[in-house]
């Protein structure tokens, strides 16, 4: 008889966070409200710390790790102007990112 491997339930999310300086961040999780708690607190990444508060402009659900690990390293790669098209793909309209707002250190 072939065994097989239990599936998992657990989704990654890939997400991009707007940080208070205007910068981008991008991470995986499997829990992402948990992560996002973790960057308040200032015990996410150290990229983070001491730039909060932040926004989700981006997310995007894997069904593994395997996935999502490689859909971060896409994006990270990225030019910036990029990532703006990217997350205004995302976001609403109320909300879109425009390239003077962030050349200009204003946050959302």
């Amino acid at each position: 008889m072939k065994s097989f491997k239990a599936l998992s339930l657990t989704k990654w999310t890939v997400y991009i966070l707007l940080c208070n300086d205007s910068s981008f961040y991008t991470g995986i999780t499997n829990d992402l409200n948990r992560r996002l708690l973790q960057h308040e607190k200032g015990d996410g990444a150290r990229y983070t710390k001491g730039r909060g508060p932040f926004k989700v402009i981006y997310k995007a659900l894997f069904d593994n790790q395997s996935e999502a690990l490689k859909e971060e390293r896409r994006i990270k790669k990225l030019p910036k102007s990029s990532k703006i098209i990217l997350t205004n793909n995302y976001l609403s309209d109320k909300t879109k990112l425009s390239w003077e707002l962030l050349n200009g250190m204003e946050y959302l």
